[in-house]
């Protein structure tokens, strides 16, 4: 095996040495020590155990993405308890589990805990499943923990049945790095927490919940100014009124706090409490206000001082007039997320073109974009696509269904088209509003670098689909809901469904019958019909969800999804 093989960190690269001859392929694999699977029923745990046996860092993923949307019914799968098992006879060496859209039980985290004596880190992001019972077992087990980290996980634990997690952790000096609950709903033992905070020297990185006050907050900071990364909760008084005395002590605590990088949290803000920021915003180059519902005059003292902001999270609440002083200020802004309050397709909506516009215009350096609202133009995508041509990122929610140009009435094509055509590095690309074929005609000619495309309430007939399929070779993922597209458009992609990840189409005019076909050309592909109600037996398909397996159907299914 080369030398320089040992060097390759990118899980592509190492993929294509594998390739080469079998001495390659068993040296890449004894070898690997970072594993990535992004569909747990891709692979089964035991073959994945069998050939990566050195592994010591596992990122696993499980429901579709759609799931988040709530398209995907309760009870789908995605269980992690195979792969606990398997991995704590196989993997004793393991430090590291990334889990994302996974059920996990309080068993399982108890197993990691009891069958990894070096285990360092564990982040669950969007799971379920568990509850603090498990935390806790794991908190007082895990000896060398440097990573606990729970991003928008779900909880259903009634409030009798919360365990006290955090005084688990030992009473010695800890090796935490990185502490994340801001997800979780119950109240935490807060001196158990600042106790935590005060023998972690290490600790980089925390993001509390809503429970924790802006008092408690600061008490947190003077325990540990060697923060960079911090997720402020609630940032607001428990009490009306009681905002003034704790107002310069926060400050003081800020002003301390001179390695924050990245702020977020923000739960529940009040406003006379963001002045306390203004001396981190200079060094700030993540601000994450996604949480909060502030407007745009709340957030214009704020955003002036973000000179070097590179990640920036906000909600529509703050208007165009926000994004416009977000574009005046932040010129080395990289990736922009601009969420609804209101998600529904009747909301107002607070940002449009204007906001895209400006933008467009201020913050050229742009690179990834997440932007919901309820009216654009064509006009302003060609001018995204113009000025922002080192965008990898491109996803444009326009919340209700089949919205036009709102200034000329014609459909969103030019637009969409002027991105794929003007942007040559874009891998992910999401698309809405009034799109015909064209469009898809502009992504299958130019989007040659797409590998996630996300189409909602768009095209007009199978072509749009088709010119998809066959115009973008790298393309490994797709999801499409509530859109024209039937049997010939699915049948198009025979030869690249191989090639793909997966295949995601709900609310479309898919039969079983040209499901059926799909999974009898290609017998290696997995072909799950979903069901909202087990008893449904329409020809038409309410939810299609296929996905490329080494280990065919999985024996896990339950009533609602058919496998073909």
């Amino acid at each position: 095996m080369p030398e320089s093989e040992t060097f390759l960190t990118s899980r592509r690269d190492r993929n294509a040495v594998s390739l080469v001859c079998r001495s390659w392929y068993r040296a890449e694999a004894q070898t690997r020590r970072e594993l990535f699977i992004g569909n747990c029923y891709a692979v089964s745990p035991r073959r994945a155990i069998d050939r990566f046996r050195c592994v010591r860092s596992l990122v696993l993923k499980g429901k579709p993405r759609f799931a988040d949307f709530g398209l995907v019914p309760i009870g789908w799968g995605a269980h992690f308890s195979p792969w606990a098992s398997a991995m704590a006879a196989g993997y004793s060496w393991l430090e590291k589990i990334c889990l994302k859209r996974m059920s996990v039980t309080d068993d399982d985290l108890s197993l990691l805990a009891l069958s990894f004596p070096f285990f360092k880190g564990l982040t669950l992001i969007c799971c379920d499943g568990f509850s603090t019972a498990g935390l806790a077992v794991f908190a007082e087990k895990c000896r060398h923990l440097r990573l606990l980290d729970l991003i928008e996980d779900y909880f259903e634990e009634e409030e009798y049945e919360v365990v006290d997690w955090i005084s688990k952790f030992p009473e010695t000096t800890t090796s935490l790095e990185t502490l994340g609950f801001d997800c979780l709903p119950s109240a935490v033992n807060f001196e158990a927490l600042e106790a935590l905070i005060a023998r972690s020297p290490a600790l980089r990185q925390l993001r509390v919940n809503h429970h924790v006050t802006v008092d408690q907050l600061r008490r947190l900071m003077v325990r540990a100014p060697q923060l960079t990364h911090l997720g402020t909760g609630s940032f607001r008084s428990p009490e009306e009124g009681e905002g003034m005395e704790h107002e310069a002590p926060l400050v003081s605590a800020f002003a301390a706090s001179r390695s924050l990088v990245s702020l977020s949290g923000f739960r529940e803000v009040a406003s006379q409490f963001l002045p306390a920021i203004y001396p981190v915003c200079s060094n700030i180059t993540f601000l994450n206000f996604s949480f909060a519902e502030i407007t745009a005059e709340e957030l214009k003292p704020v955003i002036r001082h973000c000179h070097n902001l590179q990640n920036f999270w906000v909600l529509d609440t703050v208007r165009d007039e926000g994004l416009q002083a977000v574009a005046a200020t932040c010129k080395d802004l990289r990736e922009l997320r601009v969420f609804p309050l209101d998600a529904t397709e009747e909301s107002e909506g607070f940002v449009s073109d204007v906001g895209l516009t400006a933008i467009s215009e201020g913050c050229r350096k742009l690179q990834s974009i997440l932007y919901f609202c309820q009216q654009m133009t064509n006009k302003a995508v060609l001018t995204m696509s113009k000025n922002c041509q080192e965008l990898v990122v491109f996803r444009l929610c326009i919340m209700a269904r089949h919205l036009p140009d709102h200034h000329t009435g014609e459909p969103m094509d030019e637009g969409f088209g002027a991105i794929v055509m003007n942007c040559k590095k874009l891998t992910r690309l999401a698309v809405s509003g009034l799109l015909t074929d064209k469009a898809f005609g502009y992504i299958g000619k130019y989007g040659k670098s797409i590998r996630t495309l996300s189409v909602a309430f768009a095209g007009n007939s199978d072509m749009g689909l088709r010119y998809v399929l066959e115009g973008c070779p790298k393309l490994q993922k797709l999801e499409i809901r509530d859109s024209p597209f039937g049997d010939p458009a699915l049948l198009s992609g025979i030869h690249h469904y191989y090639n793909m990840r997966f295949l995601w189409m709900s609310s479309c005019k898919l039969s079983h019958r040209g499901c059926e076909d799909v999974a009898q050309r290609l017998p290696r592909l997995v072909v799950e019909v979903i069901r909202d109600r087990p008893e449904a037996e329409d020809e038409a398909v309410e939810k299609l969800y296929m996905y490329r397996s080494l280990v065919g159907r999985r024996n896990d299914a339950p009533p609602f999804v058919k496998i073909l």
